[in-house]
């Protein structure tokens, strides 16, 4: 919260802080890698859920491929979002609550994942596997 002066009443008002979060490339066409992981539908993913899928991908990904080829994988999700929560016990009117995760709000064509080095069997495996663990619907990408 800032606080501004107000000359005509001689006092200071709270005003929230406008955030730009918005970047200079879309998020909607592939960049850098030639599969990508596509959501279709809208929804939330918090810091906990984005590890886990990255680790999903990261582990069918190493399941399929040989241990001597390096794969890439980049995550395309910024994670601009505090949420805060109050405990159970508190009475209305004592704030805010503190903070206890970040999180992403997702919308349609949103790429979540990108990556390379695989042939599409492959990128339609790790796809299979991620599309069971994320509550989203997604689509897979090619370039």
């Amino acid at each position: 919260m800032a606080l501004k002066f107000d000359y005509s009443m001689n006092s200071f008002i709270k005003s929230q802080i406008k955030y730009n979060y918005k970047k200079n490339q879309s998020n909607n066409i592939l960049r850098k890698g030639s599969y990508g992981l596509k959501s279709l539908s809208f929804g939330r993913l918090t810091k906990s859920q984005l590890y886990f899928l990255k680790d999903v991908v990261i582990k069918s990904s190493r399941k399929i491929t040989n241990s001597k080829k390096s794969i890439k994988i980049w995550t395309k999700i910024i994670l601009n979002f505090n949420l805060t929560k109050l405990s159970s016990e508190a009475r209305m009117g004592k704030g805010k609550g503190s903070i206890y995760t970040q999180a992403s709000f997702v919308k349609p064509g949103a790429i979540i994942f990108e990556f390379e080095l695989f042939s599409y069997a492959q990128a339609q495996y790790v796809f299979l596997k991620v599309s069971k663990c994320c509550n989203l619907k997604l689509a897979l990408i090619k370039r």
